[in-house]
């Protein structure tokens, strides 16, 4: 236990230098898609790739953090991440289908490996608040790259800004190493038996609450990939920001996204259980989309910020409830294995969310076309899930 607050120092540092390294690339796109004579169709592939290699590795990641340990895992994770910025830098489109995938590979175990570190480490009672604390590392690699990425490409051009994001992730994986011997303490001496890849995904539908979880997480990963990968063209090509005051706006909607996660957790702990909180956090999350979907020119900046705002509390802010709910129900020292099942479908909801909203897009020749069917789709998922709530919660024996 008295390693809980340095576990959750360095699993926040590693979750959001990856997160920073996940949003790069869909931030500086208005200014590299031209250099690479592609159009913006070409953000929503590029994510959706990043997170086909995440449902992927997300899956396996359990038994390489039972091997290897979690911070090892991380180590790698953050390697991968910087070799994809690096990769992406060489200016061609063939190099950002390599870059996509191996940011993917790194992306998928780090949530996994976090969640292994903080289930050990953390007291029972302090689980909603660890874990939302943590996963606002994932907002704030959005703020930070919001903040800092338009900079750099000011400073060093585009490329220059990739090949420093990838500079940074190296060496938070040496700053890793300080704490390995500590946190990997438990990983295996001896290799790992041959095991079922899709044993997590087994193990989750054998569990009906965690298997509702799950499939909530489909939707509304994709609802948040579509905000934050959007965002910035949307104000820019759309609404008529220029680049870097777009960036400041997907910083606060980040932003807001961190206080999200924190309150939202805090309401899942003491107030309202998370299979009711999950569909008034959808109603919001269509309620801001649709919003979103009308922005005009007509309106001030100072609206469509606080509309952003909201966005990001919500269709950001819902990750933690839902990670520290799985780590509950997970049997002991199982958590990184059940976490990586469930982020199989939340990066699936990821992989079909933004290619959808590029196909959209594409045919209307309007972003905001994108936001209006999500939110439509969101305000009915909202309504399954207060039909969902109203039938009695299944105990679940977790051993």
């Amino acid at each position: 236990m008295n390693n809980s607050y340095a576990a959750l120092a360095v699993t926040l540092a590693i979750q959001a230098l990856v997160s920073m390294a996940s949003f790069t690339v869909p931030v500086l796109a208005p200014v590299a898609l031209p250099d690479l004579g592609g159009s913006l169709a070409l953000v929503g592939l590029f994510v959706a790739l990043i997170y086909l290699g995440a449902m992927i590795s997300s899956l396996l990641s359990g038994s390489w953090i039972l091997r290897f340990g979690a911070i090892r895992v991380s180590q790698v994770c953050l390697l991968l991440c910087g070799a994809g910025l690096a990769i992406a830098a060489g200016g061609q489109l063939w190099c950002l289908v390599i870059s996509a995938l191996a940011l993917g590979a790194g992306y998928g175990p780090v949530t996994p490996a976090s969640s292994h570190i903080l289930a050990r480490t953390t007291p029972r009672h302090l689980m909603g608040f660890m874990f939302s604390l943590k996963q606002t590392g994932v907002p704030i690699g959005g703020v930070l790259a919001g903040m800092l990425v338009p900079s750099l490409v000011g400073l060093a051009g585009w490329h220059g800004a990739l090949l420093a994001v990838a500079l940074a992730c190296a060496m938070m994986a040496l700053v890793a190493q300080c704490v390995r011997e500590a946190l990997d303490d438990d990983r295996s001496q001896s290799p790992a038996p041959r095991r079922d890849p899709f044993k997590p995904l087994r193990l989750i539908f054998a569990m009906p609450r965690m298997r509702n979880l799950a499939l909530c997480s489909l939707l509304f990963g994709a609802m948040q990939l579509c905000l934050t990968t959007y965002l910035v063209s949307y104000l820019t090509e759309d609404y008529g920001l220029a680049l870097v005051t777009a960036g400041v706006i997907l910083a606060l909607t980040q932003g807001a996204g961190v206080v999200g996660r924190l309150l939202w957790g805090w309401v899942a702990d003491h107030w309202l259980e998370p299979r009711r909180l999950l569909p008034l956090l959808a109603l919001l999350m269509a309620i801001s989309s649709l919003l979103t979907a009308a922005f005009t020119q007509s309106w001030p900046l100072s609206l469509v910020a606080a509309v952003s705002m909201l966005f990001g509390a919500t269709a950001i802010g819902w990750n933690g409830v839902y990670l520290a709910e799985v780590a509950r129900l997970a049997p002991t020292g199982t958590a990184g294995q059940y976490t990586g099942g469930t982020l199989f479908f939340t990066y699936f909801g990821v992989v079909a969310g933004p290619p959808l909203f590029a196909g959209v897009t594409h045919f209307s020749h309007s972003l905001a076309s994108g936001y209006l069917l999500f939110g439509g789709l969101m305000l009915a998922i909202a309504l399954l899930l207060w039909r969902f709530a109203g039938a009695p919660a299944p105990r679940c024996d977790t051993g």
